[in-house]
């Protein structure tokens, strides 16, 4: 399979923004019933939709399903889990933290110009953004 470069990547990522932002708001003011803690709420809900989305999922998010990619495993191209999300999003977002976001800009470039397209968050967690096999089949009839 082909791997997903950085504008499909980015597009997926806004996609997921817009479209899971005004949901997760509006669970996060039932919740809370409009309290002060409503913007943490929406961070545990963010963070619970793209660790346990792409594993129940076989590797999707609904902007990653959408443009036609998936997160997979490297080794064995299966679907990712949960101690490989943790990785990803867990693990990844403290080092990003840690390096006061130059891993983010770091892992933007390997997207960019690397090859396999792999980002810094992608080698810790031992996963690829791929096309979908069946997205690519009818992007070639098209």
């Amino acid at each position: 399979m082909e791997s997903a470069g950085f504008w499909i990547r980015i597009g997926a990522t806004l996609l997921d923004a817009i479209i899971v932002s005004i949901p997760l708001a509006f669970f996060s003011l039932i919740i809370t019933g409009g309290e002060n803690n409503e913007e943490l709420v929406t961070d545990i809900l963010s963070f619970l939709y793209s660790l346990l989305l792409p594993v129940v999922w076989g590797g999707y998010t609904i902007g990653k399903r959408i443009c036609g990619i998936k997160i997979r495993r490297v080794d064995d191209h299966s679907s990712p889990g949960i101690v490989t999300m943790l990785l990803r999003n867990l693990v990844a977002g403290v080092i990003y933290g840690l390096t006061f976001g130059i891993g983010v800009i770091i892992s933007a470039l390997m997207v960019g110009l690397r090859e396999d397209k792999r980002s810094i968050h992608d080698f810790i967690a031992g996963t690829e953004v791929v096309f979908d096999s069946v997205d690519m089949i009818t992007r070639k009839h098209n």
